[in-house]
C-alpha cells in the first residue's frame, strides 16, 4: 500500500517524529485529571500550537491529541458520545498545520489503549474492543489523517484488536508498546514476542516499535530486542526525555535537549527508523535530535556499554527476553552523564 508513510520510509534515512502530547499541554495550562481531547475542540488554538512545536523542531510526522479518544477512556469525562466529533476535530487542525508546512509531513492519528483489560482475564470483550477502536478510527480517517498511530499498548490481545479495527477502517497504521516493566510491557510482553506478533496479523503495520517506558537507554535496549529477532519491518523508538521526578509539585524529566540528541543518533545506529520522544520531550529537545539525526553520522550498533556510557544505566539487569539475565550488573550501576 503506497501512502504517505511508506513514501517518506522511501527518501529518508531516518525520519522524526514528535515529542510529549501531555507535558508540553500541561505546560499550556491543562490541569491533572482533564482530558486533553477535549480541548480540541474547546482550546484549537492551543492545539495547532501543539503540532506547530514539533513541526517547527524539524519533525517529519507528528501525532495527533487523539491518545485518549475511545469511548471507553471519554467516558471518564462523560464524553464517549463525543468520540467522532472530538477525534475528527483534532485530526482536521493537524491535518491544517501538515498542509501549511510546506514540506511532506505525517499525519498519524493516535490511538492509545481503552484503559480496560481484555476477557478472560478482564470483562472487556474482543468484538468490543474492535467496536471502540474501529469507531475512533473511522473518526481520524475521516479527519484527515495519513496513518494511525497506535501506542502505549501492553497486551497482544488489545493489539490485535486495534489492528482488526484498522482493517475494517481500510487504513494503514503503525503501532507500539511500552515496555516498562523491567524490559516487558505491565502484561509481560517482550521485545521478542512484539516482532512475533506482528508477523501474525493479517495486517501487520508499517512499523512497530517502543514508546514511552523508562527512559532513552531501556528504550535502546528494546530496540535491539527487535533487530536480534531478525524482523526487516521499520522500527519506531520513542522514548521518554530521561526519567521522571517528582519536583516542586510537578513531574519533570531529567533528560536534557543534548541528551535526546545522542538518544536520536544512537537509535537510528542501533536500527530505529522512525524516532521521536515521548514524556517530557519538548520542542528544544526535538530540536536536537533533528540535529543529531542530521549531523551525526551513522556508525556502528552500539553495544550496551556503549548505550549506559552515553545515555545512562538501564533501570533492570536485563531486557525481559528468555536468555538475557547474564547482562552484568555493572552497566544498570553506571553514573548518567546527562
Amino acid at each position: 500500500m503506497t501512502n504517505a508513510l511508506t513514501r517518506l520510509l522511501e527518501t529518508k534515512d531516518a525520519i522524526l517524529a514528535d515529542g510529549a502530547t501531555g507535558t508540553n499541554l500541561f505546560n499550556m495550562g491543562l490541569q491533572s485529571g482533564d482530558a486533553p481531547e477535549l480541548w480540541n475542540t474547546d482550546q484549537p488554538d492551543k492545539i495547532r500550537a501543539l503540532y506547530r512545536g514539533s513541526v517547527d523542531a524539524g519533525s517529519d510526522l507528528f501525532l495527533t491529541n487523539t491518545f485518549g479518544g475511545t469511548a471507553a477512556r471519554l467516558k471518564l469525562h462523560d464524553a464517549h458520545t463525543r468520540v467522532a466529533e472530538l477525534n475528527r476535530v483534532g485530526a482536521e487542525l493537524a491535518r491544517e498545520v501538515a498542509d501549511a508546512a510546506g514540506r511532506p509531513l505525517v499525519v498519524a492519528g493516535s490511538v492509545g489503549p481503552t484503559g480496560e483489560i481484555l476477557e478472560p482475564v478482564g470483562s472487556l470483550t474482543h468484538a468490543e474492543a474492535v467496536e471502540m477502536f474501529h469507531e475512533q478510527a473511522e473518526a481520524l480517517k475521516a479527519g484527515g489523517v495519513d496513518v494511525l498511530w497506535l501506542e502505549t499498548i501492553s497486551a497482544p490481545e488489545e493489539f490485535r484488536a486495534a489492528a482488526e479495527a484498522f482493517a475494517l477502517a481500510d487504513m494503514p497504521w503503525c503501532g507500539t508498546m511500552s515496555f516498562d516493566t523491567a524490559g516487558r510491557t505491565m502484561m509481560g510482553v517482550t521485545s521478542a514476542d512484539l516482532a512475533q506478533l506482528v508477523e501474525t496479523l493479517p495486517n501487520p503495520p508499517i512499523a512497530f516499535g517502543a514508546n514511552c517506558g523508562t527512559g532513552a537507554s531501556d528504550i535502546l535496549r528494546t530496540v535491539l530486542g527487535f533487530v536480534a529477532q531478525g524482523t526487516e519491518r521499520p522500527l519506531i523508538s520513542k522514548g521518554n526525555a530521561g526519567i521522571p521526578k517528582y519536583v516542586d509539585g510537578h513531574i519533570h524529566y531529567d533528560g536534557t535537549p543534548e541528551l535526546m540528541g545522542r538518544y536520536a543518533a544512537m537509535a537510528r545506529d542501533a536500527g530505529a527508523t522512525i524516532i521521536g520522544g515521548c514524556c517530557g520531550t519538548m520542542p528544544e529537545h526535538l530540536r536536537e535530535m533533528r540535529k543529531a539525526l542530521d549531523t551525526t553520522p551513522r556508525g556502528a550498533r552500539p553495544t550496551l556499554d556503549q548505550i549506559t556510557e552515553a545515555l545512562g544505566p538501564f533501570s533492570s539487569a536485563n531486557d525481559g527476553t528468555s536468555g538475557e539475565g547474564n547482562q552484568p550488573e555493572r552497566r544498570a550501576r553506571r553514573r548518567r552523564r546527562a
